[in-house]
């Protein structure tokens, strides 16, 4: 199994770090079942995370005929909406005036293909018209924006919609990789990166499975 993780010009850096720390410690304890890469839409490059912060190095291509599971992070800019180009909005949005969007679609379009996002990665899809109509989070303060872009926007550290695994605020990509290694490897294996990561998964994994909560007389 391969999964890609995509760099853009003003990435996160802990969006892409920790799950990329996860899902390499989940392959490793499973033998070898699966293997991490850093990737870019314009392939091999060095690709400067946001705020002047971590310069990542992109190995490959992202690859929509290779992958079986691509991560878009989301960006480190400036929380405002005041238009600046070092605004998280601002950087979102640069990411689609590259060949990002068209390699992102052609991975939606894989049958066999799990997209996931950390953070702000769910409004890269979503921007894109991939994922309207799906469920899916985002850091808190950008719910209302992915619910204007026509996702069904669900406040939750991690929402499984299947094909689409999307985490909330910046941490969740430790839970977000580590549903994604119980879920693809096994409950076993993420059990021992747990225990190797000292770290305990927080909240529960959201999913539309099972009986509706009713909340003030209507189906929540």
């Amino acid at each position: 199994m391969l999964a890609q993780i995509v760099l853009f010009d003003g990435f996160d850096p802990l969006d892409v770090i920790a799950p990329y720390e996860v899902l390499g410690a989940g392959g490793t304890v499973a033998g070898g079942a699966l293997t991490v890469e850093l990737v870019s839409a314009e392939g091999p490059r060095e690709v400067p995370g946001g705020l002047g912060m971590l310069t990542l190095r992109a190995t490959a291509a992202l690859d929509p005929e290779r992958a079986d599971l691509v991560l878009v992070p989301g960006a480190a800019g400036r929380i405002s909406d005041d238009g600046g180009a070092d605004t998280v909005p601002a950087i979102l949005g640069r990411s689609l005036e590259t060949p990002l969007p068209g390699l992102l679609k052609a991975a939606c379009d894989r049958p066999g293909v799990t997209m996931t996002t950390v953070c702000g990665g769910s409004m890269v899809l979503a921007m894109a018209g991939l994922i309207t109509g799906r469920r899916a989070t985002t850091h808190h303060m950008g719910l209302d924006a992915l619910a204007a872009a026509g996702v069904h926007a669900i406040d939750a550290r991690v929402v499984d919609d299947g094909d689409l695994v999307t985490g909330a605020g910046v941490t969740s990509g430790l839970d977000l990789a580590l549903h994604l290694l119980e879920r693809e490897l096994g409950p076993r294996i993420a059990h021992e990166v747990e225990k190797l990561f000292s770290h305990e998964r927080r909240g529960t994994v959201w999913s539309a499975r099972g009986t509706a909560p009713v909340l003030e007389g209507r189906p929540a």
